[in-house]
């Protein structure tokens, strides 16, 4: 390969260095965010009991058909122990009973290890449901289905059928709770045995109960048609069966503001605000005020907006009345600014030239990029041997570094001066 020319060189250090000395540096800031925590609950102990026999029971499983891994099963089984029964499988349960970030399970499960091994080697036989052993008779944690608090007492509707199966009991199953049906929508009583407010009784026998809704506005009804209703929802009157709406904007059962007025609705009413003219309204708009706001008129059975401007109200010199809703303001005329409280005539500016509003230290870095682009064409043409370019191009440089050690020395030698 041929060596390459050192010609093109010089020129090209030359124009980096001067387009790098005219452009300022960049500096990047990362900004990380925390993440946000998320609140944490606490599950009830029994949750977290059955919980840990749930897992023990999956570990039992996972273990059925292991042994003790020396190769000789039969001898292992008559000489020692069943791997069945053995500590060496009840330890390997043990260790996948709680996932690493189960606290709770590991904490239950070190309060109750003995009680654990003692089930293991003694109460299997007469004692085969470890979740009945641990967690209801010895912990005490929990309560057989359908029962509910420290005495495992009947949920509302039986324990066998807690809440009329339409409902959940609180507490069931554990040791805590108070017992009181949540019902489902539709349904309710202390057992969730009845209808809820705005449903009947579409269908019942001894075992179940269906309920479907009533017709809107109905609190109590017979069935689903608009005439079957018993007694009506807040807001409506019971009228030959039917519903009808209250009008409360018409009655003493309406409370708005003195600066309000009342809109009746389906069940209920609004207030709404009055128009900004009134004082006190009877409905919407300027025509329905009792009377009207300051910087309003009545002109026929509207509130209108009086124009203060029709007067001299504005006493500075230079000021101009601007009408406003309901009031007006004074601000300065044309050719005018508010200075000092007062109105100043306004100066027009010269007209500015293209640099005027670049700073001194901006100009310098435009000039030294102008001088650099020149620099760069000048030695591009040179480096093709051309000996005017080259000329020219030398003498640039020559001027250029002359300009630039004559300014630095000036700086130097006035900085020397100030110092001494």
């Amino acid at each position: 390969m041929a060596p390459r020319s050192s010609r093109g060189i010089a020129p090209a250090l030359l124009c980096g260095l001067s387009l790098f000395l005219g452009f300022p540096g960049l500096v990047w800031v990362q900004i990380s965010v925390p993440p946000q925590s998320s609140p944490h609950t606490e599950p009830h102990p029994c949750h977290t009991c059955r919980g840990l026999v749930d897992s023990f029971n999956k570990g039992l499983e996972r273990t059925i058909r292991d042994n003790f891994g020396g190769g000789n099963t039969a001898w292992e089984e008559e000489k020692l122990s069943k791997y069945k029964d053995s500590e060496t499988r009840l330890v390997e349960v043990l260790e996948g009973v709680c996932s690493k970030s189960d606290f709770e399970c590991h904490r239950l499960l070190e309060l109750s290890e003995e009680l654990v091994e003692s089930w293991w080697f003694h109460k299997q036989q007469e004692a085969p449901d470890l979740f009945q052993w641990l967690c209801s008779d010895s912990l005490k944690l929990c309560c057989p289905s359908g029962t509910f608090g420290p005495a495992c007492l009947p949920c509302p509707g039986g324990a066998e059928r807690p809440c009329g199966g339409y409902g959940r009991c609180e507490g069931e199953g554990t040791r805590g709770g108070s017992g009181h049906c949540d019902c489902q929508a539709g349904y309710g009583g202390e057992a969730c045995g009845q209808c809820g407010l705005g449903y009947f009784e579409a269908e019942r026998n001894a075992s179940h109960l269906v309920c479907s809704a009533c017709f809107g506005p109905c609190a109590r009804c017979s069935g689903p048609e608009e005439s079957h209703c018993l007694q009506c929802k807040k807001g409506w009157a019971l009228h030959h069966l039917k519903c009808v709406d209250i009008d409360e904007c018409g009655t003493e059962r309406a409370s708005c503001g003195a600066d309000q007025f009342c809109v009746n609705t389906e069940g209920s009413y609004e207030c709404r605000d009055c128009a900004k003219a009134c004082l006190g309204c009877m409905g919407a708009g300027p025509g329905r005020c009792k009377k009207c706001s300051p910087g309003y008129q009545q002109v026929g059975s509207k509130c209108l907006d009086v124009d203060e401007c029709e007067t001299a109200v504005c006493p500075g010199e230079n000021q101009q009345c601007e009408n406003t809703e309901g009031s007006y303001r004074c601000v300065c005329a044309d050719g005018y600014k508010q200075m000092e409280g007062i109105c100043v005539k306004e100066q027009i500016p010269e007209s500015a030239g293209f640099f005027s509003e670049m700073t001194e230290d901006e100009l310098v870095v435009l000039q030294q990029m102008f001088f650099g682009v020149i620099i760069c064409a000048l030695a591009t043409l040179a480096a093709k041997g051309d000996l005017v370019f080259t000329a020219i191009f030398i003498g640039a440089v020559a001027a250029m570094t002359g300009y630039w050690l004559s300014e630095r020395s000036d700086r130097v030698l006035e900085g020397f001066i100030k110092g001494r």
